[in-house]
């Protein structure tokens, strides 16, 4: 037993640590190559982000562990909205005047009702998964072109502004990136054998370690990135990390995960797990869009998105004790 935790822990840890390497080094390149900084953003960043939801939810699917495929994404969304918002709201409200975040809202919204319709049957097809990820290119292409249409877009400006404050020799940029995307696979390894060895132990299902465990520490990156804009007033950076995790979670990473093989889900994965994603979902565009001028998240908002947050998590936690 001690060893499966150490290789979640250590999993984990590598995982963040590779991750964030891999988002500076792709970073870097990047902006050596001339690739406008909003671009930087929305996809490298908001790529890398997601990028350890991806290798876990993959390898899971893989090895044929649907649970932790689809509790690691489902449950990382989660996380990412009640979490890592409810925390950034409570430490500062969170103001939305980005044009570009105020159209992937409703977006969001509307993917999840995707989503939530191809569950009814309790398995994500090959099918399923390659509209996933045709939905996810065509999003990709269309926030592109909606983002590099606004040059003063007031996420694009943030963003240009962190990535002038990063900057780094070329040959190190390429080192960061090779080697965050070795360690990347590795933790991934480490930790999908160990939540699995976890599971079996304990003798709770790989969906319940999924929606815990996995998906709190993959959502690591989302925190630090989110509690390092909102410390420096980039507002726009720390929600829109947050977004667009969830739109790569909820297309990309359930839609490579079912491409690798069909995923299926117990009953309760729509009507508890999704439901409450969901419902946070749901809940993030009523409060973030502002309706009649730039959205707000409050400190009462942020505590009540936690609140839910630590109520989901309580009852997971008394489902694993009770079996």
């Amino acid at each position: 037993m001690i060893i499966p935790i150490l290789a979640v822990i250590s999993g984990l840890i590598l995982l963040v640590l590779s991750a964030d390497r891999f988002v500076e080094g792709t970073s870097s390149v990047a902006r050596h190559f001339g690739m406008p900084p909003l671009l930087i953003g929305m996809v490298i960043i908001g790529f890398g982000t997601s990028l350890p939801e991806m290798m876990v939810s993959g390898l899971a699917a893989l090895q044929g562990n649907p649970g932790i495929a689809l509790g690691n994404a489902y449950g990382s969304n989660i996380s990412n909205i009640a979490l890592i918002l409810g925390v950034t709201a409570l430490i500062s409200p969170i103001s939305v005047d980005s044009q570009v975040l105020r159209k992937e809202l409703p977006l969001l919204t509307a993917i999840t009702v995707l989503a939530a319709w191809q569950l009814r049957d309790a398995e994500i097809s090959r099918t399923d998964a390659l509209v996933l990820l045709g939905v996810f290119s065509g999003l990709m292409y269309w926030t592109i072109r909606q983002g590099m249409g606004k040059k003063k877009d007031a996420l694009a400006i943030e963003i240009e502004e962190k990535l002038a404050a990063h900057t780094m020799p070329i040959h190190r940029a390429f080192g960061w990136l090779v080697a965050g995307l070795i360690f990347l696979i590795a933790a991934s390894r480490i930790l999908v054998w160990g939540a699995v060895e976890i599971a079996h132990d304990f003798g709770v299902s790989d969906l319940i370690i999924g929606l815990t465990v996995v998906a709190t520490g993959t959502s690591l990156p989302e925190l630090a990135s989110s509690l390092i804009a909102i410390r420096k007033g980039e507002h726009d950076i720390a929600l829109g990390n947050i977004l667009g995790s969830n739109l790569f979670n909820t297309l990309a990473v359930v839609g490579i995960a079912g491409t690798i093989h069909p995923l299926t889900a117990g009953p309760e994965v729509l009507s508890r797990d999704f439901l409450v994603m969901a419902t946070l979902t749901v809940s993030l565009f009523i409060i973030g869009y502002g309706f009649r001028g730039p959205g707000r998240i409050n400190r009462l908002e942020g505590a009540g998105l936690l609140s839910c947050y630590i109520a989901y998590t309580a009852y997971l936690i008394r489902i694993a004790l009770s079996t």
